[in-house]
């Protein structure tokens, strides 16, 4: 039996695999799995192994398809404006799709190795005026538009392809797991016009930035969580494992630091100093792709496994300038992002259309303006 009544979503990252199971008819079946955390990469397959038999098991389907969310250290997002004349013709949605089209091809060419996984249109000026979304039964002479690229290696995609497709599933969507989080959780902060989504992961930090609700970049800095651990087990002198568990659990299991002899004031110095390094490069960040001053004032919300360490309780003890908050996501919370984007939530988003559709036109086989 195929999964015909229940999407499947994966969260594959470096350390720790995650899955969804949503119910087309009934959200209260819906089932989430959080595996453990690994240091090994080779144990990727093996997880994932291990997580479509027990969703196989839970929900008594064949799995055979499922969309999956990834980041990667090496990710991009590129910024492109393309412009067409229309000489007095009315705008129509194919005028976008043939600039949208251009943009993509100009990515396909120039960045050979990057996977093309998400597609923003952030600004439409015709004639010379600004608009959100696309006008209708407009009258003009000259549109461009301002669209953002968000790029996966194809090398990172191809790994996890070939570990579905070991167990005969196929991957639907890819979502950039970075992304798809912050354009749902910054709906938490609708007041707050320049804000910046921090997602720590295992070896790496992603910075997205929004102003008046529009994506500006998305950056990735090659330090993470990992890193965090790396430097417990340097100064202690104790294994990975070890120090990853001093790490989650250093303000809860004062047993395990006292029968390590580990002292609490260190640890919290340690774990300290590196996320003040995190935040401090996330800034600078900014303030080059933004072109702004380090006095600028921007929210910043930390989130995703390496910020679970911290909680507001200790943002005292980060002698950091910026506001920073803390979210405090569950695995629920992840695969909703997900979910929310699969059905269109962000409307400025060029929806794109699996190879595997069925035959269509030229523009609607590689995508649709919205859902």
């Amino acid at each position: 039996m195929n999964n015909k009544n229940y999407q499947v979503y994966f969260d594959c990252g470096s350390s720790k695999i995650r899955a969804a199971a949503c119910d087309n008819n009934n959200s209260k079946n819906n089932f989430q799995y959080e595996g453990e955390i690994f240091f090994d990469k080779s144990k990727i397959k093996f997880e994932i192994q291990k997580i479509v038999s027990l969703l196989e098991k839970k929900n008594k389907e064949y799995l055979n398809e499922i969309n999956l969310m990834i980041d990667s250290s090496d990710m991009l997002s590129i910024g492109i404006s393309v412009s067409g004349k229309l000489d007095g013709s009315e705008l129509k949605k194919e005028d976008v799709q043939f600039l949208v089209q251009d943009a993509n091809q100009q990515i396909l060419k120039n960045y050979t190795n990057q996977n093309i996984t998400h597609i923003i249109i952030n600004n439409y000026k015709v004639d010379n005026v600004d608009y959100d979304f696309l006008p209708n039964n407009l009258i003009c002479n000259l549109i461009s538009i301002d669209i953002l690229f968000i790029c996966i290696p194809k090398k990172t995609i191809e790994y996890f392809k070939t570990q579905f497709l070991e167990l005969d599933i196929s991957i639907n969507q890819i979502f950039c797991s970075s992304y798809a989080k912050s354009v749902n959780y910054k709906d938490n902060f609708s007041s707050i016009n320049d804000i910046s989504f921090i997602d720590i992961g295992f070896n790496k930090t992603s910075v997205t930035c929004f102003n008046k609700n529009k994506i500006i970049f998305l950056d990735v800095l090659p330090i993470g969580g990992n890193h965090i651990t790396k430097d417990i087990s340097k100064v202690l002198k104790i294994n990975l494992k070890e120090a990853e568990k001093a790490k989650l659990y250093f303000d809860d299991n004062q047993n395990f630091l006292n029968d390590k002899k580990i002292s609490l004031e260190l640890i919290q110095k340690i774990i300290f100093a590196r996320i003040e390094e995190i935040l401090e490069l996330c800034a600078k960040s900014i303030e080059l792709n933004l072109k702004i001053t380090k006095q600028s004032k921007r929210k910043m919300v930390l989130m995703g496994e390496g910020s679970k360490i911290l909680d507001n309780r200790f943002k005292e003890k980060i002698s950091f300038l910026h506001d920073v908050d803390l979210l405090d996501e569950t695995v629920k919370d992840i695969f909703d992002c997900a979910l929310n984007l699969y059905n269109g939530i962000n409307k400025q988003e060029v929806v794109l259309i699996p190879k595997k559709s069925i035959k269509e036109g030229f523009f609607e086989k590689l995508f649709h303006l919205f859902r």
